[in-house]
């Protein structure tokens, strides 16, 4: 649970630092929020109508798989338009990049930690 708020944190550290630097002042990579926040919903929701126990392949579940692969594809995407297009410098886009990698990590080990239906409770904390 600490490993995940330090990774949490160290990623929206990176993201800050793109935008704050005196030497990039711009704020347009802060967009890419909406990604983050974006991306868990489509599992989450397919979570909850799917049962795990069918063995077989789900249609719901690869359907949430592909909406979220395509919005890390677009937060990833996301700051290397807005360095082509000039609105933001090219090392502002690798400190972004790099907070991307960052929380879309952390975002999969709370999901590989947390997701899983077995005995798990959350009296062990």
């Amino acid at each position: 649970m600490i490993s995940l708020s330090f990774g949490g944190a160290i990623g929206l550290m990176f993201l800050m630092l793109g935008c704050a630097l005196p030497i990039y002042n711009k704020y347009w990579p802060l967009f890419v929020l909406f990604f983050y926040i974006l991306s868990p919903i489509p599992y989450c929701i397919a979570r909850r109508l799917v049962d795990d126990t069918d063995a077989m392949s789900n249609a719901c579940k690869e359907l949430a798989i592909f909406l979220t692969t395509g919005i890390v594809v677009s937060a990833f995407g996301l700051p290397i338009v807005f360095a082509r297009a000039h609105l933001i410098e090219w090392g502002a886009c690798a400190l972004v990049l790099t907070g991307n990698t960052v929380i879309f990590a952390t975002i999969l080990g709370f999901f590989l930690v947390f997701g899983s239906n077995d005995d798990f409770s959350w009296q062990q904390w």
